[in-house]
């Protein structure tokens, strides 16, 4: 990746177009049409009532408005509205855009970045926007006190592993504010992929004013965004376009609204209402008037279990092995739209990778009695965490079976509910669990991260000194010989039985884009409010505006 970034879409467009070619839209709307007939597709919504508004639905659960302690990809999309880091993401091609930083400066040795902020940014109360405010979040989100689920991101930044993990001097951290609106940022070792990084939420600046609050949904954040909270209570939040935002006149919502259903049901009702003009999560396509809002694209995510490798027995990769060379791939992957045998989905230019399709049980056999586990005698009992789910419950009892009655490890599976299964990850009261996961930005980094030792989003508990070797060598390169090293780290993870990949994730949204402007599929389903806008007039069917 070029140093010099510029918002120009066609630099990663060709990667980015073929994922994004992979669409299933009109399929999806030939069935509909042949099962329910053409007439289902001619019911027109109403207009909105304001060219300025737009409202969309959310699944309802628990939100974190703290982007320090977020971690769900929903509440990603709704702080596109109320904050702006040094960068932003291209609508499109998830490009890094330049936001809050209008220039910067690279050191020779490729190391040290110097960002100036423009003079115009300033937060919603008017207060303007500084280096400090900068440097103050981002120590936030390394404080070792936080715990912040992001923080290990900051890793690539000189002092900041120590300092996070409580055994370094914030003087040591290579993030200083200089001048009022210069910060200046030291890393480890180059990174091509820092500004692509420097999209991500958790690089945001805090208001002073909160920077020491904990309970930001009581105290609203003060936002420095193209948008603020004006309204908020448990049905939703309402934002007012931010008269203080530096690219106010490029904005052309006045209010946008997040309103929270229960149900996918409920979502429908909305669209079909024409109160909603987009569904972001839940909806139940079958109550839907109009089809003709159906997108989905392929997404740079991925659905996958992992093995707890931090702890014995299983801290035997022989062990792991055997798990994986035991299952049957193919009825376990069945009815996934698109089924992943690798992590990370194949782009264009990323090298081969072999990915878990064998199953051969005397191989696997042989690893057992090789580990000292003959047959599995003398095997704990392996727990497979879930959701409750029934595709959840489908693939874990096949694997279940698979490990029990072919190997004879005896298999527990714990089914925990939805609110608060992703914090019982952190537990080790269990060996196997899931995640679907999208890539924070598109580069195969995102998903790797995840596994290294002193990562806090490393739930697996992964430790392997090979895998360290690779990942940290990576981080002084660039281009193919990086991406061939990453992928290298991909194999090793796949090969000793760390991770099973069950499917590569597709993005489904549903919302008419005859009639919003701004909105692109892309590999992140991230779409900032920032760039949306009503049009003026809707196309007639079988006219041409001009």
């Amino acid at each position: 990746m070029q140093i010099n970034i510029s918002p120009s879409p066609l630099r990663s467009l060709p990667w980015i177009l073929i994922l994004l070619l992979f669409f299933w839209g009109a399929p999806l709307f030939a069935q509909a049409e042949d099962e329910q007939g053409s007439e289902n597709l001619a019911i027109p919504r109403p207009p909105p009532l304001a060219r300025d508004e737009l409202a969309v639905t959310f699944s309802s659960g628990d939100l974190e408005l703290d982007f320090r302690q977020s971690i769900m990809a929903s509440e990603a999309q709704i702080f596109t509205a109320i904050y702006e880091g040094l960068f932003s993401y291209h609508p499109l091609t998830m490009e890094p855009v330049a936001a809050a930083a209008y220039n910067w400066e690279v050191s020779e040795d490729r190391r040290t970045w110097t960002f100036s902020i423009r003079e115009g940014a300033r937060f919603q109360n008017g207060d303007p926007l500084r280096a400090e405010d900068f440097r103050a979040a981002w120590f936030s989100m390394i404080d070792p006190q936080r715990n912040a689920p992001y923080s290990s991101m900051f890793d690539v930044i000189e002092g900041a592993l120590d300092y996070r993990l409580g055994r370094g001097r914030a003087e040591d951290v290579g993030i200083w504010a200089t001048a009022e609106k210069t910060l200046v940022v030291r890393l480890i070792s180059p990174a091509a992929f820092f500004p692509s990084m420097l999209c991500h939420h958790s690089f945001s600046p805090i208001h002073p004013s909160m920077v020491d609050e904990e309970n930001w949904l009581e105290t609203w954040p003060v936002s420095n965004g193209p948008f603020f909270i004006s309204e908020m209570d448990e049905k939703g939040i309402v934002f007012s376009k931010n008269p203080y935002y530096w690219d106010n006149r490029s904005v052309e919502l006045n209010r946008l609204e997040i309103i929270f259903v229960d149900d996918g049901e409920e979502a429908s009702a909305l669209w079909n209402s024409g109160v909603a003009r987009w569904i972001y999560g839940d909806v139940n396509i079958d109550q839907l008037n109009d089809l003709s809002g159906i997108q989905v694209n392929a997404m740079f995510a991925t659905h996958y279990y992992f093995v707890r490798s931090a702890r014995e027995p299983w801290n035997d990769f022989r062990l792991r092995q055997a798990l994986a060379l035991a299952l049957p791939w193919e009825e376990i992957r069945e009815n996934h739209f698109l089924p992943a045998s690798t992590l990370i989905y194949p782009i264009p230019g990323y090298p081969e990778v072999e990915g878990l399709e064998r199953t051969d049980l005397e191989e696997a056999r042989q690893l057992l009695a090789d580990a000292g586990y003959p047959q599995g005698v003398g095997l704990p009992e392996l727990v497979i965490r879930i959701t409750p789910s029934w595709d959840a419950g489908r693939i874990a009892t096949l694997m279940a079976e698979a490990w029990f009655s072919l190997l004879g490890i005896p298999v527990r599976i714990d089914v925990v509910p939805f609110r608060d299964y992703f914090a019982s990850l952190r537990n080790d009261d269990y060996d196997v669990g899931s995640l679907t996961w999208i890539g924070d930005f598109a580069d195969p980094y995102t998903f790797l991260k995840m596994w290294i030792r002193d990562s806090n989003l490393n739930d697996a508990r992964h430790n392997d000194d090979d895998f360290e070797t690779l990942m940290t060598r990576s981080m002084g390169e660039e281009g193919s010989q990086r991406w061939a090293t990453l992928a290298e780290a991909e194999q090793l993870l796949l090969e000793r039985g760390n991770v099973f990949p069950i499917s590569y994730t597709p993005a489904l949204n549903i919302i008419d884009l005859s009639e919003i402007d701004g909105w692109f599929t892309n590999v992140l389903d991230i779409h900032p409010f920032k760039y949306m806008s009503i049009r003026s007039r809707r196309p007639i069917p079988g006219v041409v505006l001009r």
